[in-house]
């Protein structure tokens, strides 16, 4: 199976929708995704991550499934912070969290991170938790049972060709993609971005035994945007 994870496109967050460039970055990745085709399309409940579905949908003919757990609120509500002047942010997005989040001490707890003194009395242990479970069930569903003690999947199936995605956003994506990926979130969500659009491709081939251990293929890739000449930058940032 290939699984593609897709930022929503450039958004207006109230009300909740895509401005103009973020719907016709939907659409240049629609043509992208409609080259090899899509078998199941998933989506975060939230308007802008199913605008940016809908362009792809509408290609391939298939109906979007929304998936309410995918939502950015209930990320923001564990994964976001106060910083210095008591404004919520997100922690990865906070200089100082990103400092704390790479000290040796955090490093050498691995996926214990959430038991350093600086984090114990914080959300974000909870937060990455719940959303371990749910990518978990998530997974389940597609036919891979997520092995906790061997940080791995198992799959039953023989030759899973299947190519399904997800749209979704940023601050819940780099929790999700840690998780599934086994790779502790304060390193994952400091060192990793995505920008509007990005794709992320996913390998998960089974070895003979049915055992699966996700390849990154991509992250964040923006060649759909440049196929179609609108802007390559991070985010409305720095060009690249």
């Amino acid at each position: 199976m290939l699984f593609f994870y897709l930022r929503h496109g450039d958004p207006i967050y109230d009300p909740d929708s895509l401005t103009p460039l973020g719907q016709r970055q939907a659409e240049a990745l629609a043509k992208r995704l409609a080259l090899y085709g899509l078998d199941e399309i998933y989506a975060s409940s939230s308007t802008r991550a199913q605008q940016t579905a809908a362009p792809t949908a509408a290609l391939l003919n298939k109906e979007i499934i929304p998936q309410p757990w995918c939502v950015e609120q209930l990320a923001w509500a564990d994964l976001a912070l106060p910083d210095e002047s008591g404004n919520y942010r997100w922690a990865f997005q906070q200089e100082r969290f990103r400092r704390l989040f790479n000290t040796p001490e955090i490093m050498a707890l691995g996926q214990n991170w959430a038991q350093h003194p600086a984090l114990q009395n914080t959300s974000l242990g909870s937060g990455i938790a719940r959303i371990q479970r749910e990518t978990a069930l998530f997974f389940k569903t597609l036919g891979y049972t997520y092995n906790a003690a061997e940080n791995c999947y198992r799959c039953d199936m023989q030759n899973d060709t299947r190519r399904i995605a997800l749209f979704a956003h940023q601050g819940f994506g780099l929790a999700f993609l840690s998780c599934v990926l086994g790779i502790p979130y304060p390193q994952f969500c400091s060192r990793f971005d995505m920008c509007h659009t990005g794709m992320t491709v996913l390998d998960f081939t089974a070895a003979e035994d049915g055992v699966v251990i996700p390849r990154m293929l991509e992250l964040s890739g923006d060649a759909h945007l440049y196929r179609e000449g609108l802007p390559t930058h991070y985010n409305g940032t720095c060009r690249f």
